[in-house]
């Protein structure tokens, strides 16, 4: 099985948001804010194939579904969508996938599985061939969405998603689709029901697998968010996050599973490590995926 970071559209929100409470003082030690406050965020993909023998791309990014003043408003970069062509850059096509895997509908992690936007065309769904795995109780809070995030969630997503009958809803630590291939692991503190999958790794040691990689989505949105304390300011329950984030840190550093970042601008991929203060920090990272074998070393 190989590896690639498909990179999405790219945009930029407003620092403060992005570091919660951490003062402007420090986090611009992690990102430059241009002159609106403003920070670079990619919105990143991971494929993996073939994986419990198919083509699975894990989240879709942000893609190029807002209309150009929406765009404008959340610092979306490109007006194409950037997505597919990372798609073909690295051989593959949207019509080539056969699941998409998504930790959560907010539009920065779900967007992409739109078309990009066109003046008078409704909203229409891209992956004609894939299962959707979705977790069920994310599911339900995208359909019924607190005014608190309303704003995050496309709202005709979830009716285009049912509508294809290929939507595959999860309860447990696997999905039908997936076998025993990939495991989910569970986290409340920025959306309800986020699901966090994790590409078993080759290497089975005291019943557990070691040496794979997982998909951190919002728990993790960056390398600055790898030090426990900092969180965002969109999260539902920061103090809930950190507490996630910690045991969810050991674990990963306990089993060698490597970290893929989602909105980091530079890095794909990192390893955990300890400093000598005992916080957990970026051992090894690397800037993208381009067929990396599971368990590899370098970028590929």
């Amino acid at each position: 099985m190989k590896l690639w970071s498909i990179e999405g559209n790219s945009q930029k929100l407003d620092g403060g948001s992005m570091f919660g409470n951490a003062p402007r003082a420090l986090w611009t030690r992690w990102a430059t804010p241009d002159d609106a406050n403003r920070i670079q965020l990619a919105t990143r993909g991971l494929l993996a194939a073939p994986l419990n023998g198919k083509v699975v791309l894990f989240e879709t990014g942000i893609g190029a579904f807002f209309d150009p003043r929406m765009r404008e408003r959340y610092g979306v970069a490109e007006p194409h969508h950037v997505l597919l062509d990372s798609l073909r850059a690295a051989g593959f096509d949207h019509g080539d996938v056969d699941v998409v895997v998504l930790s959560h509908l907010h539009f920065d992690h779900a967007g992409g599985l739109l078309a990009p936007w066109a003046a008078g065309r409704a909203p229409e769904l891209l992956f004609p061939n894939a299962t959707f795995v979705v977790g069920r109780r994310h599911w339900e809070r995208a359909c019924h969405p607190h005014p608190r995030d309303r704003a995050s969630f496309i709202p005709e997503l979830p009716a285009l998603l049912e509508a294809s009958g290929r939507l595959e809803l999860v309860d447990g630590d696997h999905a039908p689709s997936l076998g025993g291939a990939v495991r989910f692991h569970w986290s409340d503190g920025h959306t309800p029901g986020m699901m966090l999958a994790e590409i078993r790794g080759p290497d089975l040691r005291d019943g557990e697998p070691h040496g794979g990689v997982v998909f951190c989505a919002d728990l993790v949105p960056g390398v600055p968010w790898i030090h426990v304390p900092i969180t965002m300011g969109y999260d539902r329950s920061p103090e809930l996050l950190v507490d996630e984030k910690q045991a969810f840190l050991q674990d990963k550093l306990r089993r060698n599973v490597h970290l893929f970042l989602t909105h980091d601008p530079d890095t794909a991929l990192v390893q955990l490590g300890r400093d000598e203060t005992g916080r957990f920090v970026a051992a090894h990272a690397f800037g993208r995926l381009a067929a990396r074998p599971l368990g590899g070393e370098g970028a590929g």
